[in-house]
Parts: C-alpha cells; sequence; structure tokens
C-alpha cells in the first residue's frame, strides 16, 4: 500500500462512514479498483482507518463526550455496544471471509437500499428528538440493530439509524445517536483488529505506520465535514435519496463483477 492508495481511502473512509452507504463496502471496493493486494493488513486497515472517522464525532461532540457529570450517556453507549462486541468476537472469522466477497456487498446495498426508500414512510410518528429521552432498553435494542451491518455493505449507520427510528426517535436524533454509538462500537473493532493482526505478523512496519496515520487524518478531516452536511440534509431531505444511490451502485458492482472487472 501506497499513499496516495491511503490518502483515496482515507477519503472514501471519511465522506462514507457516517452516511448510511456503507462504509466498509466502499473501502473493500475501492481496494479492488486500485488492484490493491489483499494481505492481512489490509483487512486491518480497512477496520483502523475509521478510527479516524470516529475521532471526528468526539471532536464535533466534545462537551456530551467530556461532561463526565452525565453519566447515564456513557451507560447507555456502553449498553448499546454491548451486541456488537459479543457477536464482532465470535463471528470474526466469518466477517473476514464475508469481506472478501463483492457480490455479498452489491446484494447487501441493493437490498438496504430497498428499504430506505420506505423507512421515512415507516416510522412516521416520532418521540424521542434528543438522546437524553433513550432509555437503556431502547439502547440496546438499537445496538442489536446495529450488528447487522456485520454483513459488508449493509452499512453500520444505516442499520443503526433504522433501529433508531423503530425505537421512535427523530431522523437527525436517530443519527446522532448511531454516531455517538459509532465511538465505543469502532474503538473496540479497532483495538481488537490492529491488537490481532501486531500478536500474528509479529508488528507493523514503519511503512505500515506511516500508511496507518496518513489514512487516519485524511478520514478524520473529510469525516468532520460529512457528519455537518449529513445532519442538515437528513433533516431536510431524509433518507429516499441515499437509497437511490444505494440500489444504483448495487447494479453498478453487479455489472462490474458479470463483466470481470471485480472479483466476485
Amino acid at each position: 500500500m501506497d499513499t496516495i492508495q491511503s490518502i483515496i481511502i482515507g477519503v472514501v473512509e471519511g465522506l462514507t462512514e457516517f452516511l448510511p452507504i456503507s462504509s466498509t463496502g466502499h473501502m473493500v471496493i475501492t481496494e479492488k479498483l486500485l488492484h490493491l493486494t489483499e494481505n492481512d493488513f489490509s483487512k486491518a486497515f480497512t477496520v483502523a482507518i475509521q478510527l479516524g472517522a470516529i475521532l471526528a464525532v468526539v471532536v464535533l461532540y466534545w462537551k456530551k463526550f467530556f461532561d463526565f457529570k452525565r453519566w447515564q450517556f456513557y451507560v447507555k453507549l456502553a449498553v448499546a455496544v454491548i451486541p456488537a462486541l459479543v457477536l464482532g468476537f465470535l463471528l470474526s472469522k466469518k466477517i473476514d471471509t464475508l469481506l472478501e466477497s463483492s457480490t455479498t456487498i452489491a446484494i447487501a446495498m441493493l437490498a438496504g437500499g430497498l428499504i430506505l426508500l420506505f423507512i421515512d414512510n415507516v416510522f412516521k410518528h416520532p418521540a424521542i428528538d434528543k438522546e437524553e429521552k433513550v432509555s437503556y432498553p431502547k439502547a440496546f435494542i438499537i445496538g442489536i440493530w446495529q450488528c447487522i451491518a456485520m454483513i459488508p455493505g449493509v452499512s453500520r449507520s444505516a442499520a443503526s439509524i433504522i433501529g433508531g427510528m423503530q425505537q421512535k426517535l427523530t431522523r437527525s436524533a436517530a443519527a446522532e445517536f448511531s454516531f455517538f454509538l459509532a465511538v465505543p462500537t469502532m474503538l473496540a473493532a479497532t483495538g481488537y483488529k490492529l491488537y490481532k493482526y501486531y500478536k500474528e505478523s509479529g508488528g507493523f512496519t514503519s511503512n505500515e505506520i506511516k500508511q496507518l496515520a496518513i489514512g487516519n487524518i485524511v478520514a478524520f478531516v473529510v469525516a468532520m465535514l460529512a457528519i455537518r452536511f449529513f445532519i442538515g440534509f437528513v433533516k431536510k431531505y431524509g433518507f429516499k435519496i441515499w437509497g437511490w444511490y444505494r440500489i444504483i451502485l448495487g447494479i453498478l458492482l453487479l455489472i462490474l463483477i458479470y463483466a470481470g472487472y471485480i472479483k466476485s
């Protein structure tokens, strides 16, 4: 992996991590289009680069993350992240296998797109407009919804936002809770993936450290812009446009796979 490839993947991660279009799916496809050699480091990089994006959430919402008097906020995130921690540990090898399947990503893109086309009409009467009103059981259920995103192409953001709306959160409140939940979820995933790679490979080379640093810095900067854009956009327009985007991209991926440009 070289610097240009790290920058491109960092931009893709920053743009897509908090949009309901699957950052992992976009990164995997980007790596294939860049003809990046698929190895243990590239798989670790795909997960670890998300650290930069989630740090953007901490910076943008620093008052909430560092208001230690509001201990309930941290407990809700801890409760919500439990399902992902358990299933992520148990299904780690299966998830790695699915990441290699472009067909799985394409189908998940299509299915998720169809759901987003109608999601605004399904949940019409939200009652919760702030994180403070989210109960612990609701936080746990949203965490269960997030686990669906372990299938590449589903989108962690989409799954947790839909889970939030199903639990009566408004679109913007569901999106913000999804952002908050990304922090412990991705910190755990990143830490586990980097530790596993370090243990199995015997350490990181200087080039690997360099590419991780570059990718995370780029992802951080781009994600800062993407988060602000998404909250305003979803309040005004909803999720339908993202549904159409996913459907179009899913069809294009299937065409590229069928034509042999991307390995299935």
